[in-house]
Formats: C-alpha cells, structure tokens, sequence
C-alpha cells in the first residue's frame, strides 16, 4: 500500500493523510534558540505542512526572528500565533493544538524551543504512525549523547519512573503511559478525544498527565529512533539511570502545585490510590530536596516547594475542578493500537 495515501480510523471513523502534520512550537524569550529550531524545521526531508509557533508574550526579538523566518517555508507554512500574556507552556500547547486543529492538521508534533529537528525525523516516525496514536522519539543531548529519558506512571505512587534503553522491545519500542512536549507526536482523533492540554498547569506535569490521558484511549509509545537534539546548556547532575538538571523557582512551585491536578485526573478516571499517590508527592518534595542539594547547593528553594504543595490542597478541594472536555467531533476510541480501513 502506497503509505502517502494510506488512513487509519478510530472505530471506522476515517482520518485524513498522515501527511497533514503541524509541528507545534511554544517559545518564551529564546529567540536564538527559536531560531535554530525554524532553520532545522525549514530543513526537514519530508516537510510538515504547518509549523505553528505560539510566542508567549516574549520581547520583540522573538517576531524579529518570526519574521525573518517566513521566507524559508512556503507561503502559509509557519503560522505565527502571538499571546498577549505569558501563559506557560502548558497554556502554550493548549492554544497551539487549538490552532493546529482550526488548520486541519491530522497529526501535532509538541516541541519546546529549545531543540533542533533531526532532518529524517518524520520519515523515521511514518512507520510507527501506521501502528499508534502518540509516540515519542529519542533525543540526543546538548553534546551530541543520547538523552535521558523517561518514563511510565507508577500508578500506585502516581509518578513517572525511568526506563532504561533496554526497555524497548525487538520491535524498537516501549508503551508508556507518560510523556513530554519534547517531542510527542499526537494524532487529531486523540487530541479530540481526550481534549487540548489543561492550561491550568501552566508548567510542569502538564505533559506527562496528557499522555497518561492519550494512554486512556490509544496506545502510547517510545520508539527508538532519534529525532531531535536538545540544545539548552543546564547545569545537571548524572545519577546513572537519569540526569537532575537544574530548575528555577517556578517550575519547583509548579512542580508541587501540580501534584493536585495530577490527582484530580486521576481521581476522574478512578485510577487514584489516595495513600500512594500521597507517597509519591512526599517522594517527588523529597527529590526536589535532592535537586536542591545536589545541583543548586542551596535550601533556598524549600519554601517554594512548601507553598507549592500547601497551595495544591486548595486545588483538591475545590469543587468546581473539572478536566478538560472532548472537543467537538471526538471519536469514540475502543483503545489499542490503530484499526487500518
């Protein structure tokens, strides 16, 4: 079968071309790093039809990049999307899947700005888009060596847990329920289904409770092929089985907060386990502790940590919570892997 022209459906509901894709950008004051990435973008074997950049309210210097951009995609390739306030990347991703799905892309490509795009990228994904609805690729670190990556939801504990390389399977990959905005690939129908990514998160979890959310209703994959290249220099520690890169006070406060939501999906689905779940956040302060010691060398970030985690508590009980919907025109999903027509 000719794989340009080949579709999937969702109980026999139809997709369009695996083509029809939007890689979708969020940036926040990086224009060099933004830049980098449009110059891999415009290079890619098999181009995306879309790449939509939503600017977070950066400076200026960010559309000065845009602009200048422009003129290495065809005409009505890169989509320019600019908020009037910084809203996160979780906020981000919310809004940029809203317009990749207004475009009519069929499949969302999440990334963060600071990576570069493996030239080959897509027509390495093509085969795995036969088979699942969201799957990630490998990345390479800043010095060219394979990233650490992770992870699969304890759901006792409800936090994410590394893999190692030796998880894949013969077959070249590994089903998680986690995942990253570094990098996954995200069919259309999923997205519909289980609703664009919660801006309320603002940072931190929001990518890894979507696709704990896509694990809902597809199978979720790492697959073993490089795709992209991490770019941003951090400060980090390598403990073997993964890296504890450094963290503002912004993404600790998150990290904590977030627990609560993380929970509250959870907890819609029925697959919460109040004592484990309380566990796992005592385990994710305690490694932020770690974080601190290790790579910051400073306390100074424990009371963030604290407010954090004391402000969660209002958002277990607030009783107005609801996840985010399905959208319009989602598919009824039975789960497993993709129905060829």
């Amino acid at each position: 079968m000719n794989t340009r022209t080949r579709s999937l459906a969702y109980g026999g509901a139809v997709t369009s071309e695996r083509e029809n894709l939007a890689v979708v950008i969020v940036t926040f004051n990086r224009p060099e790093l933004l830049r980098e990435l449009l110059v891999s973008a415009a290079r890619m074997t098999r181009a995306p039809r879309w790449v939509v950049v939503v600017d977070n309210a950066s400076e200026p210097a960010t559309q000065d990049v845009l602009t200048a951009a422009a003129a290495a995609f065809p005409e009505g390739t890169l989509v320019n999307h600019r908020l009037e306030r910084n809203t996160g990347g979780a906020g981000g991703f919310h809004e940029g899947a809203r317009v990749a799905l207004d475009l009519g892309a069929d499949w969302l490509w999440f990334m963060d700005d600071d990576v570069e795009i493996i030239p080959e990228a897509l027509d390495l994904f093509a085969p795995w888009m036969e088979r699942f609805g969201c799957i990630h690729g490998r990345r390479y670190d800043v010095d060219g060596t394979p990233f650490y990556w992770q992870a699969k939801f304890n759901q006792f504990l409800g936090v994410p847990l590394p893999y190692t390389v030796g998880s894949f399977s013969s077959d070249g990959y590994a089903v998680t329920n986690s995942g990253t905005f570094e990098g996954m690939l995200i069919h259309a129908g999923v997205v519909r289904r289980i609703g664009l990514p919660d801006s309320r998160f603002f940072i931190s979890w929001d990518d890894a409770i979507y696709a704990w959310l896509a694990a809902q209703v597809t199978t979720v994959v790492y697959v073993d092929i490089f795709v992209l290249h991490r770019k941003r220099v951090q400060r980090q520690v390598n403990l073997g089985i993964r890296h504890l890169n450094d963290a503002s006070d912004l993404t600790r406060y998150h990290m904590m907060r977030n627990r609560a939501y993380v929970g509250r999906y959870f907890d819609v689905h029925g697959q919460l386990h109040r004592v484990g779940f309380a566990i796992g956040t005592a385990l994710t302060f305690a490694k932020e502790i770690v974080r601190l010691l290790l790579v910051e060398r400073t306390l100074r970030g424990t009371r963030v940590l604290v407010t954090g985690w004391r402000d969660g508590r209002r958002i277990w009980r607030d009783r107005a919570w609801e996840p985010m919907p399905p959208l319009a025109g989602a598919p009824t999903i039975e789960g497993g892997p993709w129905q060829e027509v």
